[in-house]
């Protein structure tokens, strides 16, 4: 089958494109913008890609349009597929029935974490010889690519990130419906998606919706210390349950040791020690939901935990791209004030009280754009030394700089790149830690930086 994908350099939709090319299909893409890592990705397999949505496409003749979420009526494509009555379905439908239909999937849900965690569940069931596939909205270290079939012809499981955001223009259920999850974790909860949700509530809704898709031989692994997931639990839950977290009666939770490891708790019993490199709470919370899910599929704890020692994290999560002058310059792909938060506490946690840490932000998700979360920004950010914002007042409709205020003369917010760079670099000096979020390329800054460091 030759199917078309549009929008195919969005993460998960790059990922189906993988995983469609290693299933025997003849794969080609369109989408607007192209930047590494997926396009990168995609043309190491082979993958033809097409640079807008021009109507010209349905040329290739495929069987079948795949069509991703970024796609909205009034795009020149997809307004020719329809108007020519040519066959289309949304990429997490197609998941669904040609990918999962007979695997044992596993799904790691929540508003935060859920790559993170992904590529440690994949990693630990790798580790144990159980060959998984996967589809992650990232690049996991320890493979260099976000999608697999299986590792092994004869591997029943799959490993999904499992999101919340709509499945299409067509379809407004949430992409996770799709996937019939027989061990699903809800790793926490809270408003996100402003564009399409109205408040909590609505997105509490779905979470319900993908609880009622778990078989009653399936389990739910869940945030116990999450209120909002409490209450989705309380509209009904038909299968297994194990909670995890911080608070009395927890399934499983943890015991921290002064040099970043942790024993691993399964009802009350120490069960394995982690020993490993990563920092933060939320790394800790993601590590024990990744063992339960893991112990479901018959993985013992102890190895789990083990496993986690060579666990490599995921492509723009932390991840270190340059050292100069003894400055350290971090991606990550944190845009939620919660995710910011952690992600500058975590670099807090490892390089002290005195070392100071420049976080450089960039509000472009789809909530941070229509300013729902930007009061928010200063208290996420109150563990870095030094802040720098960038957006255009014109395209947000808000001031970056009016948002990051309350954090006085350590804030400040640009609206050009290479000024944005040039103030950086004017600032920073050895020693520093460089912190760069964003869900988006921002314009190659990170390379950029490095080099007005350098010089």
């Amino acid at each position: 089958m030759h199917i078309h994908i549009l929008g195919i350099c969005g993460t998960f939709m790059g990922g189906l494109a993988v995983l469609a090319k290693e299933a025997g299909h003849r794969v080609t893409g369109c989408d607007a913008n192209v930047y590494p890592p997926m396009s990168t990705q995609l043309e190491a397999q082979g993958i033809e890609l097409i640079t807008g949505f021009g109507p010209e496409q349905t040329a290739l003749n495929p069987d079948l349009y795949v069509i991703g979420n970024v796609v909205t009526r009034g795009n020149p494509l997809i307004e020719e597929i329809m108007n020519r009555g040519l066959p289309y379905v949304s990429g997490p439908q197609w998941i669904g029935d040609h990918i999962l239909r007979d695997k044992w999937v596993l799904a790691v849900a929540g508003t935060h974490g859920k790559t993170t965690t992904s590529a440690m569940l994949t990693w630990i069931l790798e580790d144990a010889g159980y060959a998984p596939g996967f589809l992650i909205g990232g690049v996991p270290m320890n493979f260099g690519v976000s999608a697999r079939m299986q590792g092994d012809k004869d591997s029943i499981f799959f490993v999904i990130e499992a999101d919340e955001y709509d499945t299409a223009f067509f379809d407004k259920r949430s992409k996770f419906v799709h996937y019939h999850a027989k061990t699903a974790i809800l790793n926490n909860l809270e408003y996100d998606h402003a564009d399409i949700f109205p408040d909590l509530a609505a997105i509490e809704t779905q979470f319900h919706h993908l609880v009622r898709t778990v078989p009653g031989i399936g389990r739910v692994i869940h945030n116990g210390d999450e209120a909002s997931l409490q209450r989705v639990l309380k509209r009904g839950c038909w299968s297994e349950k194990e909670s995890f977290g911080r608070g009395e009666g927890m399934d499983w939770t943890l015991n921290e040791h002064d040099d970043g490891s942790f024993d691993v708790i399964f009802n009350g019993e120490v069960a394995g020690r982690v020993e490993w490199w990563l920092t933060g709470k939320h790394n800790r919370a993601n590590a024990l939901a990744a063992i339960a899910a893991a112990r479901h599929v018959g993985v013992p704890v102890a190895q789990a935990a083990k496993s986690l020692a060579t666990f490599e994290s995921v492509k723009r999560r932390m991840e270190v791209r340059g050292v100069v002058n003894n400055i350290t310059v971090y991606d990550d792909f944190a845009h939620h004030p919660t995710a910011i938060e952690t992600t500058v506490g975590g670099l807090r946690q490892k390089v002290g009280k005195g070392t100071r840490i420049l976080a450089v932000l960039e509000p472009r998700s789809n909530t941070m754009k229509l300013g729902a979360m930007k009061d928010a920004l200063p208290g996420s950010l109150r563990d870095a030394d030094l802040v720098f914002g960038y957006g255009v007042e014109k395209s947000l409709g808000w001031s970056v700089g009016a948002a990051l205020s309350p954090l006085g003369d350590i804030a400040s917010a640009h609206e050009d790149i290479d000024a944005l760079v040039a103030a950086i670099a004017k600032a920073a000096r050895p020693g520093d830690h460089i912190i760069v979020m964003s869900n988006g390329g921002f314009g190659g800054i990170h390379d950029k930086i490095l080099k007005a460091l350098a010089q």
